[in-house]
């Protein structure tokens, strides 16, 4: 209701069609992430229509990974695309990707496949989605990526594919590939960016409650995301306080009390189980956050009170220090 008060007149009107894939065994999240981010964009304006179809045509109900059984699927044979639609082919359980019986009987689906990435559609894949577009002969010389866990074993099984490695999500031509979960939302957002305007794609970042989109360039695993492999709950704590106090400079002493702790044993406790300081971590955290905001398009005065840093040129040093782990347009 509320969401139709909001106009963005600047957006394009043509007309838009999504086709989520829904294969055997399928991951709930790779596939309803960018599902419900384009039912949001609809709910904002967007003229898209989507369409739930099933990888085989003899068909209409698929058993996701989760037991969730999904009905009243179409055929993909029941559709012709051209360059105004987009397909996104979801992760699936690996013992069916690795199985050679599957792999045949998908050749009609990998055919029609082929034959709409021909007509100008755009074929997106997310976690292991990728190993069906590389199976359909889609990704033969372009790059790509997939969930890390299966870097090496893709690597192996499609040597003539440029795969990169811890990358979110990559495009190439009109190839997408996602890196699984989470960075299938991240990929629809910079689609909807792409076709609407990066306001319309925030908004929607903000309606989904996403903290930070992600760029096309930045790491499978945040640094928020790589320092928390631990089961520590007061260390945890402590790195959801400085992410979420940034701004304001917080002191070992506050985050000490903060988790009822000396700083003393705070220190010694962050370093044992993160294996860096806690001046590392929050430079670090720093550092993303910073790199967000300035490709953005924000000033750097903006961008240094935003991360907590008394000015430009503490900015400026923090970047110089880090220089090594750039993006090529910031080093």
């Amino acid at each position: 209701m509320f969401k139709a008060l909001f106009s963005f007149e600047s957006m394009n009107h043509l007309s838009y069609r999504a086709f989520f894939i829904v294969p055997p065994e399928v991951q709930l999240l790779d596939i309803s992430g960018p599902a419900h981010v384009f039912y949001e964009a609809v709910q904002y304006g967007a003229n898209i229509t989507s369409f739930f179809i099933t990888m085989n045509h003899n068909s209409s109900t698929i058993t996701s990974s989760a037991g969730m059984v999904i009905h009243e699927l179409c055929s993909f044979e029941d559709f012709e695309l051209d360059e105004n639609d987009w397909v996104f082919i979801p992760g699936l359980e690996s013992r069916l990707i690795f199985d050679p019986e599957f792999e045949s009987q998908s050749q009609p689906f990998y055919e029609w496949l082929r034959t709409q990435s021909s007509n100008g559609a755009k074929i997106s894949s997310v976690c292991t989605g990728a190993y069906l577009l590389a199976q359909a002969g889609l990704l033969e010389g372009k790059e790509c990526t997939t969930h890390w866990k299966y870097i090496q074993d893709f690597k192996k099984r499609f040597p003539k594919i440029n795969l990169q490695n811890d990358r979110l999500f990559v495009k190439d031509d009109n190839i997408y590939s996602s890196a699984g979960v989470a960075s299938g939302i991240d990929l629809s957002l910079y689609i909807l960016e792409e076709l609407f305007g990066p306001v319309f794609a925030t908004r929607i970042a903000k309606e989904i409650v996403v903290y930070l989109r992600r760029a096309e360039g930045d790491p499978q695993l945040s640094v928020f995301l790589q320092y928390r492999n631990h089961i520590e709950n007061r260390i945890h704590q402590a790195q959801d306080f400085i992410a979420q106090k940034m701004e304001d400079q917080p002191t070992i002493e506050s985050l000490a009390d903060q988790v009822n702790m000396s700083p003393r044993n705070l220190t010694r406790l962050f370093k044992k189980t993160t294996g860096i300081t806690i001046g590392q971590y929050t430079d670090k955290l720093r550092l993303e956050r910073a790199i967000q905001l300035l490709s953005e398009g924000q000033k750097v005065e903006s961008v240094s009170s935003s991360c907590g840093l008394s000015s430009p040129n503490q900015l400026r040093s923090l970047l110089k220090k880090y220089a090594s782990v750039l993006p090529s347009e910031l080093s």
